[in-house]
């Protein structure tokens, strides 16, 4: 969930200034036609969510397979809605309609900087690890596609340099081509594009973002005092602008810092700007309230109807001092259905290091509203402690379980994790 989260703020984020000439238009016109697909799109990925979900749970798919069709149908929404909105935006500047060509171009390239990104988090890789025996053959796929990508990329850069050569003073030239540059990781060349769009059109709230965001992926997620001094000066001059607190929001989600995430995605939500994916940002602030133990007033109201199974983990004695000698290792504790479907009904995520603690698994935590705990009479919970980081129990991995548990129950239930799964 937290890689889908963060790369749907950076596609916001590259997406905003990608568009951003479309921003400057006098026209308010909303596009019905644009509503009508973004409709369509939303209902054909839920329909294929739940064609997935129907192939899980009648185990004619295995997890890691699973989570690789969700990933990847996500990635899909994503694009399709990314489609919509370059189909029903036009531009005017400088007494022509602003042509869509570059943006076009700009979109495509914006999956060069999240597959680097993610492989470098180490996020990417086991999201989309496929089983046994199609890895190598997926890793020379993705090879090809990312060295097709950058050559494509280095053309379109190359093509935007002779137009420049043409037409220095090109605002929306020189910004298309910091925009290629961040999307290839040519941070100091984009931040170079964007200071000759300042030069030319004046100190603008969304040019100092956009500099920040390129000196915030340079230097590896990390807000230097150089990306603070950008960032000071975008919101000086707006402190409601879009890309500046979409960063800030995406940063502070990253360090788990998901109040101060909640505010500024809220900041952008409230403003309501033609050309943000609302939607997408009420997703991502729902996320972070959840983390944050908040919900909304309809699934509080959820929560309080619905079980409320308290469930007590603990490591075992031996089991923590082996685990405190090397890295923080992921738990997963979540509860499943005793008829054989193995989606979880309710299931919370956090670190070994967390343990000992209490956790409380309700309806707000099932993957589906048709498949909660509040849907089943008893479950089988287990605390799994991850050796590999993925979902699922692996071999090498650590467990505790209780089966046939009453979801009713009001005393709080015991696992501590002490088996080895061999």
């Amino acid at each position: 969930m937290e890689f889908l989260i963060i790369g749907l703020i950076f596609l916001i984020l590259l997406l905003l200034m990608v568009w951003r000439p479309f921003f400057k238009q006098k026209t308010q016109q909303v596009s019905v036609n644009g509503n009508l697909r973004d409709e369509t799109n939303v209902r054909l990925y839920h329909e294929h969510k739940q064609e997935i979900e129907k192939d899980y749970n009648e185990n004619r798919m295995d997890e890691e397979n699973y989570q690789y069709l969700l990933a990847e149908l996500d990635n899909t929404l994503l694009q399709d809605i990314e489609s919509t909105a370059k189909a029903d935006n036009v531009a005017i500047g400088k007494g022509k309609i602003f042509s869509p060509f570059w943006p076009l171009g700009l979109s495509a390239f914006i999956i060069i900087f999240s597959v680097a990104l993610y492989n470098k988090q180490g996020s990417f890789n086991t999201i989309t690890e496929l089983p046994a025996g199609h890895g190598q053959q997926a890793a020379m796929t993705e090879a090809q596609m990312l060295e097709q990508r950058e050559i494509q990329a280095m053309a379109h850069i190359e093509k935007l340099q002779l137009h420049i050569e043409k037409n220095a003073e090109d605002s929306e030239a020189w910004y298309s081509l910091g925009q290629t540059y961040v999307a290839a990781g040519g941070f100091d060349k984009a931040v170079a594009a964007f200071m000759q769009v300042i030069r030319i059109e004046g100190e603008h709230a969304d040019l100092f973002g956009a500099i920040a965001q390129a000196l915030y992926y340079k230097n590896d997620q990390q807000i230097t005092g150089q990306v603070q001094e950008y960032i000071d000066k975008a919101l000086a001059l707006d402190v409601n602008d879009a890309s500046t607190n979409i960063l800030l929001g995406m940063h502070n989600f990253i360090g788990e810092n998901y109040q101060d995430a909640i505010s500024y995605w809220q900041l952008v939500i409230d403003a309501n700007n033609q050309g943000v994916n609302i939607a997408a940002l009420k997703e991502a602030v729902a996320e972070a309230k959840n983390r944050l133990g908040l919900a909304t007033d309809t699934a509080i109201e959820e929560m309080v109807a619905g079980p409320q199974l308290k469930v007590s983990v603990s490591l075992s004695a031996d089991i923590a001092k082996q685990l405190a000698q090397g890295e923080d290792r992921v738990v997963f504790i979540y509860a499943i259905a005793t008829n054989g479907q193995r989606m979880p009904l309710a299931a919370v995520k956090m670190k070994a290091s967390d343990l000992p603690t209490t956790i409380v698994l309700n309806n707000s935590q099932a993957m589906s509203s048709e498949n909660n705990l509040a849907s089943v009479d008893k479950v089988h919970v287990y605390a799994i402690v991850s050796m590999q980081g993925g979902v699922g129990i692996k071999s090498g991995d650590y467990k505790a379980e209780a089966l046939g548990v009453d979801v009713n129950r009001s005393e709080t239930l015991e696992l501590i994790v002490n088996k080895l799964v061999e």
